[in-house]
């Protein structure tokens, strides 16, 4: 049996999830799927991206299929990425070249990525229109990975180097006017209870000599306050609210604001049995600044 590994922002009002299921189980080979979402925030390729990441480490051996493509039916190239995977880890990376599978296949992969395709589309598709690359181009791929067709019998080589990347998540140290050392992070992910992740790691928060008890502080800064102004911008948080370090969601009250390492090992705003990002009206793609 092979696994495939599925992630999307179709989400499951429409019939689109469904339909790439049918094509990846038509054929006589024994496929598993295993959806890991398909709620990413539309044509949030980086929210994508950032799930991948995440869950890459414990999806064991297979194939990822991802479509989150705003750029579907244009000139962007639909790609199979070959890796060398760590221990068990996903072989191929299929979807859209627009920065959705790198991050998650160096993850995955022993060394830089070298091996990629670029996925030929198959014959008698024309009339369909070329606005479901999931079902037409991207699941027959999958599928002739997963019934054994080497990935050069998908389409040509192409140059790792071309590939198209994100930009990566912000994280920059500096001091505040007032002296305090800060740390600036983007919020990465916002999850179903409202936590809030930030691209700021635990070794982040050492180098930077964060403290591990006690408390930080949400901090807003001007335009310069830490360099040149950041593509994103900062969350507007209130100014001065304390938030204390603790290891666990338990050792908060309930609605406290706290800190904490999470699963991913990132820095994680949290609230004691209520969302973070509701209190503090923080959304993915915006900036904090801790301060202590």
């Amino acid at each position: 049996m092979r696994s495939v590994f599925f992630l999307s922002d179709y989400g499951t009002q429409d019939e689109f999830v469904g339909v790439v299921h049918a094509v990846l189980t038509s054929s006589e080979t024994d496929v598993r799927v295993v959806d890991l979402t398909h709620q990413i925030p539309a044509f949030d390729v980086r929210a994508g991206s950032h799930t991948l990441v995440r869950a890459v480490p414990y999806l064991g051996s297979g194939v990822v299929l991802a479509v989150v493509d705003p750029g579907v039916g244009s000139t962007r190239r639909g790609l199979c990425i070959q890796v060398t995977p760590l221990a068990a880890a996903p072989e191929y990376f299929v979807g859209p070249d627009n920065g959705l599978l790198v991050a998650a296949a160096e993850a995955a992969g022993e060394s830089p990525i070298t091996t990629v395709f670029e996925l030929r589309r198959p014959e008698g598709t024309d009339d369909r229109g070329s606005t479901f690359d999931g079902r037409d181009l991207f699941a027959p791929a999958v599928t002739a990975l997963c019934g054994g067709a080497p990935p050069e019998s998908l389409g040509n080589r192409v140059d790792p180097s071309s590939l198209v990347r994100l930009f990566g998540g912000v994280v920059e140290e500096g001091r505040l006017p007032d002296g305090r050392a800060c740390l600036r992070a983007e919020v990465t992910w916002v999850d179903h209870f409202g936590n809030i992740q930030l691209a700021a790691t635990v070794a982040d928060a050492r180098k930077a000599g964060m403290p591990a008890e006690g408390g930080v502080e949400l901090a807003t800064v001007s335009e310069g306050d830490l360099g040149p102004a950041q593509v994103l911008t900062d969350a507007l948080v209130p100014d001065g609210m304390v938030l204390r370090c603790v290891r666990t969601f338990g050792d908060l009250q309930r609605s406290e604001l706290g800190l904490l390492h999470d699963a991913n090992g990132h820095l994680a705003i949290v609230a004691g049995e209520a969302s973070a990002a509701h209190w503090l009206n923080v959304a993915a793609g915006e900036l904090v600044v801790l301060a202590w």
